[in-house]
């Protein structure tokens, strides 16, 4: 997943988003620091939002089901991934990955995990809490190779 795909998926949402919170297009514009009329634009599909409009709505509306069903999962973790390509200290406890997640390895009571939309991986320790996020490969298997080696 990347920039671009992020900008589209939340633009596409953006309509969903709003109304699942209850807001007029004013409110909505408001909250965003964004015109009426680009908000428009863009729940028309007219328009994408720039990323930091689209970094905007992934913070304020975190727990929206339809941002989380489109993006699979928490869509500020998917944006710190896309703006830092790894997340290595450790975050917000998970939920475990039940619901987005398909468990790649697990070795004494931690796992690894791929998003089944975004792509990305994780690792989990024993009590749900992230130990890094990546959407490389190469640096997930390292970190869980160091992981298996240590436990």
């Amino acid at each position: 997943m990347d920039r671009d795909f992020i900008i589209q998926i939340t633009s596409e949402s953006l309509k969903l988003i709003r109304t699942e919170n209850n807001y007029t297009q004013d409110k909505m514009a408001e909250i965003l620091g964004i015109s009426k009329k680009t908000l428009v634009q863009i729940e028309k599909e007219r328009t994408y939002a720039n990323w930091t409009t689209t970094i905007a709505i992934c913070a304020l509306f975190r727990h929206s089901e339809t941002l989380q069903n489109r993006i699979g999962g928490d869509p500020m973790e998917v944006i710190e991934l896309t703006a830092h390509n790894v997340i290595i200290t450790p975050r917000e406890k998970t939920m475990g990955g039940y619901v987005w997640w398909k468990n790649i390895d697990e070795f004494k009571h931690h796992r690894l995990q791929q998003n089944l939309l975004s792509k990305h991986y994780r690792i989990l320790d024993d009590e749900n809490y992230r130990i890094i996020s990546t959407f490389d490969v190469d640096v997930v298997m390292e970190k869980w190779q160091a992981i298996k080696s240590i436990v």
